[in-house]
Formats: structure tokens, C-alpha cells, sequence
């Protein structure tokens, strides 16, 4: 029986929900046994006793010491590929690797790896996973652990698109490229380490470049196609391609980071990110090898897209005016929105691609979080942003933490904490999302990504506004 991924994450859900009982939760660790971790690291140990004893609320530093090294508990599996670390990071209870959650699941421990030699290794070994996998196939946002395995993924069997041994799916999203620039940027800057940046990985960068350019559309559709059937428009792209597009400059994304279909080709906060990356590319590239050639192809596309962003990437939303769209054709069509995966339109500045106190990213980021966006929620128990992947109602915390890590007051990031604290449902985890009036209902149990961003956002405070940990929250 076929199922898509949303049927799939519901069953798993269901599955393994933690029963939900009134008043305070049961404080124990919910960390698995050590002897049954994936991936221990000594300094995140200290760490998280380091930060925890920062923290005021029992329940918000039993969250943070359950959510933080999530990842390295249960989603790493380390080996040995030619002679080198290999490190394969999957995304919870989805089995595969996707290109965007590994590497922003590695980003909460960035911070500690020029002390910990064992997290220098899983950085080195995911960085050359990720190489390898993009000259597998740039277009795919997903991978199986044998690179020479078919999709095991109910859901993706039946695609129409060129699927290739190793891939457990082929929907092309701009972001799936970005990521592992970001990664890998981030590391060599945190410790002056070249050991990753090889020739395998160099040939992934240059087909990073090159799959962008083909996705400008300017010389021809390229070479991507994909089609799904399924109940769900948002899993499928018009006739293969997706809709119309004018040829401006920006890449077409098939996808957005939520795996659902684009609107319009262009979705800016993707194409925003790729003009970040793409200048990362270009300083890693120079630094860590001496490539010219690479830098500067990296640096030309990044000032192409950046000069379409500014004519084709914005919008005058009523009653708030210019805002930055989240998707466009180019033709002077595009649509106001904000979904809660990253990149999203909120995330802009987290993600380094506009400045915190940007203007024009101020409008937008308020608009979003707020019934201009039609996938902001309020209900009962909360608000804040969803998206189309899980439907109505239901808020993502991931959103929460986005709004957190770039609020300018503290106010609004209390009011984030005491949610994020207020909505786990007794699990002692973050989760993709819950209903707006019944955090009891939700759904992934287990989403590695959503734990170590806010494992992420609690360092941040602790390293930037220390006094909010000591503040006291509201209790539910």
C-alpha cells in the first residue's frame, strides 16, 4: 500500500506518544541509556552541566539537557569510508539522511569542536557524506545509507524523475545545496581545519554552482523533472517543472524546505540563502584550497541573484508595505506567506542573510507573525507559524525558536520559552508541530532537527541575554 510521508509521520505519531498527564511532567532524563547512545562527546556532556545550572526553570533545563544532544544520541552512525570518518545523520524517525536537517542538526555543536577532537571527526565525516552524496545527485534533497540502495521510502517508489541508486528522494529545493555550504563554512571557520575540503569535495562544490545556473532556467528547462501521484497537489510539480516562470535570474526550487511544492518557482527566502552561501563558497573555496576559479564563479552568481532579488523579490503587502515575498514568477505575480521550516521569510536574519535590525526584514518577519501570514495560528494554547505539510491549526515550535533567536526584546523571547515549555506534551522533546488548542496532539516524536535548534536557542541565551535563564516562566 502506498502512503506519503505526512501518513507516515502521523503513524509514527501515534505510535510513540508519551502519554500526556495533568500537571507537571515527570523530570527524569529522557535520554537513552549511555551505553545505548549513538555518538557521546565530552565536551557537550559539559556543556550541557555547564548551561544547566544557568537555567532557573526544572522544566526548561530538563528540556534543554533532553533536546540538546539529541542528535548525537540516537541519529549518528559513524564509520570508515576510504580510509577517512564517514558520519551518516538521520533525521529522527525518517531513516535517511536529507542534506538540510543533517547539517543544521550538526550546527547547535559548532561551538565546542575546536576542543573535542571526536566532534572534529563527526564534522569531517558528515562533510564528506554530504560531498559524496550531491555528486550522487545535486537535484536530490535525500539519501539512503548504502549508496547503492534504492529508495526504501514508501512514498518516493513510484516517482516520476530519475531516480539513482543511493537516493531515498529527488525533490529538488534550493536549500538542500545551501546547507551543506553553511556547514561546512561554519566549521573551517571555527577551527582553520582544511582535512574536508578535498577533491571530492571540491567536485561537489563546483556541482553545487553549476545545478544553480541550471536552475536559472536561462538556456532551457534543464534537466530536472518530478512528478508524484498522490492526494496532496502540494507533493507534485505542474507537468513535471512546476508553474510559468519569467527568466530573471533567480533558481527555480521545485520545493520548499518543508518538502511541499512551490507556488512560484522562485521561493525567495531560498534564493536569499543561496546568495549567503554562495559567498561562504566562494571564501572556502580561496581559503581552504586556493581556487580561484571556484571563487569567483561562486561570487558572480551570488551578485546575479542578489541584483534579481532586488528587482523581482519583493512585494507591497497592504497596510504594511514593502515586504520581502516568499515566492514570485517573475512576471510581477507572487504571494505573501511564511512557513515555519528554515530558510523561512522569519529566519532571514538567523540565517545570516539580512541584518537583525533590517527594515524591510523587520516588516516582513512582524507581517508573518501575524494574520497577514495565513499560516500564522492562534489558539488557545498558542501562537505562532505553521505551514501546508501538516496542514491547519497546528503551530510548528521550530517557529517559536526562529522568533526567539531573532527577537531584539526580551520580552518576546519569554513568551517563546514559557510556549516552548508549555507545549511538549509531557515528552520532554520539541516536535514538528501540535494543535493550536491541544499540544497533546502532534506530531514526530521524534525530530532530531527540532531538539537541537532548541538546544541552540538556549546557548544563544545563555552566551548573549544569560539574565532570561534566571528569569522565572509561566507555568501552565
Amino acid at each position: 500500500m502506498r502512503i506519503d510521508r505526512r501518513g507516515f509521520v502521523a503513524a509514527a505519531a501515534a505510535a510513540a506518544v508519551t502519554p500526556v498527564r495533568a500537571g507537571r511532567p515527570d523530570l527524569t532524563s529522557r535520554r537513552p541509556a549511555t551505553a545505548d547512545r549513538r555518538f557521546t562527546s565530552a565536551a557537550v556532556e559539559r556543556e550541557i552541566a555547564r548551561i544547566s545550572v544557568m537555567i532557573r526553570d526544572p522544566e526548561l533545563r530538563w528540556l534543554f539537557a533532553n533536546c540538546y544532544p539529541n542528535t548525537l544520541d540516537t541519529t549518528v552512525k559513524m564509520g570508515i569510508f576510504d580510509g577517512k570518518p564517514d558520519a551518516f545523520v538521520i533525521t529522527g524517525d525518517i531513516p535517511c539522511l536529507w542534506l538540510r536537517d543533517s547539517s543544521a542538526q550538526l550546527h547547535p555543536y559548532l561551538p565546542l569542536v575546536r576542543e573535542d577532537a571526536k566532534l572534529r571527526e563527526l564534522f569531517r565525516g558528515l562533510i564528506a557524506r554530504q560531498a559524496r552524496s550531491i555528486l550522487i545527485d545535486p537535484y536530490a534533497n535525500a539519501f539512503m545509507e548504502d549508496p547503492g540502495a534504492r529508495t526504501n521510502l514508501a512514498w518516493a517508489l513510484h516517482d516520476e524523475t530519475e531516480m539513482k541508486p543511493g537516493v531515498a528522494e529527488r525533490k529538488w529545493e534550493v536549500d538542500s545545496l545551501c546547507y551543506p555550504i553553511r556547514l561546512a563554512s561554519a566549521y573551517w571557520r571555527a577551527t582553520g581545519d582544511k582535512t574536508p575540503f578535498d577533491a571530492t569535495w571540491a567536485a561537489s562544490a563546483r556541482a553545487i554552482v553549476r545545478t544553480f545556473r541550471e536552475q536559472q532556467r536561462k538556456h532551457g528547462p534543464g534537466p530536472y523533472r518530478f512528478r508524484r501521484a498522490a492526494p496532496q497537489p502540494s507533493e507534485t510539480l505542474l507537468w513535471g517543472q512546476g508553474n510559468p516562470t519569467r527568466k530573471v535570474g533567480l533558481i527555480h526550487s521545485g520545493f520548499r524546505p518543508s518538502d511541499d511544492a512551490c507556488l512560484y518557482p522562485f521561493l525567495i527566502p531560498a534564493n536569499l540563502f543561496a546568495v549567503n552561501a554562495l559567498r561562504s563558497l566562494a571564501k572556502l573555496a580561496q581559503s581552504t584550497r586556493g581556487d580561484a576559479k571556484l571563487a569567483t564563479d561562486a561570487d558572480a552568481l551570488a551578485q546575479e541573484v542578489e541584483a534579481a532579488l532586488v528587482r523581482h523579490g519583493t512585494m507591497n503587502l497592504t497596510g504594511v508595505g514593502e515586504v520581502w515575498a516568499y515566492e514570485a514568477d517573475g512576471y510581477g505575480n507572487a504571494v505573501f506567506m511564511d512557513d515555519a521550516n528554515i530558510p523561512s521569510l522569519s529566519a532571514l536574519a538567523y540565517l545570516g542573510c539580512v541584518g537583525p535590525s533590517d527594515k524591510r526584514w523587520r516588516r516582513t518577519s512582524e507581517a508573518a507573525w501575524s494574520p497577514a501570514n495565513p499560516w500564522f495560528f492562534r489558539g488557545r494554547k498558542a501562537e505562532g507559524i505553521g505551514g501546508p505539510h501538516v496542514g491547519p491549526r497546528q503551530i510548528w515550535p521550530m517557529s517559536l525558536m526562529v522568533r526567539a533567536l531573532s527577537a531584539q526584546n526580551d520580552a518576546t523571547i519569554l513568551a517563546c520559552l514559557a510556549t516552548l515549555k508549555a507545549t511538549h506534551a509531557g515528552t520532554g522533546f520539541m516536535h514538528e508541530a501540535f494543535d493550536q488548542d491541544d499540544p497533546a496532539q502532534f506530531t514526530r516524536p521524534w525530530f532530531a532537527w527540532a531538539n537541537g535548534l532548541f538546544g541552540e536557542l538556549i546557548l544563544r541565551l545563555a552566551a548573549r541575554r544569560p539574565h532570561l535563564l534566571r528569569a522565572p516562566l509561566a507555568s501552565r
